[in-house]
């Protein structure tokens, strides 16, 4: 008998019901969203949804939930409600995602480093994300964690205001965070407060504005190319 004749869902009608669950920041038209300039990819009838997914209810599956449950555990162990801590836990595309609320950002990345059953002994990275239409929460800072005891990975991702752009420095926890922390500092301007030595990396130190944000001018800057002058993105034909 299938699913349909049973009167359960089908395989499809989970992934629709899936696709229901999160948030509409934003819908961007054309290939990079250009809007003063005009869209010089030829791209112009492109139109994507941006959007954030839901709180995922459980189980979650494979061992997301044995993580989860010592992950809350050992929070209430230090005197901490696992709801203060963890705004939201979110399974999408095979990966899990703790939404942790800034203030316990280092709280949580030791627990998680420290704990026997967890163990997640390496950080690999934070990756800055600029979301200008998640008002209140415009910039996000995307944690890449992996447990070489147990052979998992998982992500934390912390969202802060473009206006109070302030999330804790975790490299005393993570010291290969040291590189990554200046990093999006540079391009996004997310502040990691107590890091040693937070300036830019890539960026001359008196550049203005984060180039990796999405009101981030396109272009703008003339380049030269063996005598000939190229013009900026911004001057070129749009197709649009």
């Amino acid at each position: 008998m299938s699913d349909d004749q049973s009167g359960g869902s089908t395989a499809k009608e989970v992934r629709a019901q899936r696709d229901d669950v999160g948030e509409v920041i934003d819908v961007r038209r054309g290939m990079f969203g250009a809007q003063a300039a005009g869209d010089t990819s030829g791209y112009g009838g492109l139109v994507r949804t941006v959007r954030l997914p839901g709180a995922s209810s459980r189980p979650y599956g494979s061992y997301f939930d044995e993580v989860a449950d010592e992950l809350e555990g050992a929070l209430e162990e230090q005197g901490l409600l696992p709801e203060n801590a963890l705004e939201k836990t979110v399974v999408d595309r095979g990966e899990l995602t703790f939404h942790v609320a800034r203030e316990h950002l280092v709280l949580v990345c030791r627990t998680l480093r420290d704990d026997p059953a967890l163990r997640f002994e390496y950080c690999s990275g934070v990756s800055g994300v600029h979301y200008p239409g998640d008002k209140g929460r415009e910039l996000h800072a995307v944690y890449h964690l992996r447990s070489y005891t147990h052979n998992r990975i998982i992500r934390l991702e912390v969202s802060v205001a473009d206006a109070d752009p302030h999330i804790p420095s975790v490299v005393d926890v993570y010291p290969t965070n040291d590189w990554h922390e200046r990093e999006a500092f540079d391009f996004f301007g997310i502040v990691f407060d107590g890091h040693p030595a937070l300036t830019r990396i890539m960026m001359p130190d008196d550049w203005q504005g984060f180039p990796q944000r999405k009101d981030y001018p396109l272009g703008g800057i003339p380049v030269e190319y063996k005598g000939a002058q190229i013009p900026a993105p911004d001057q070129r034909r749009s197709y649009s």
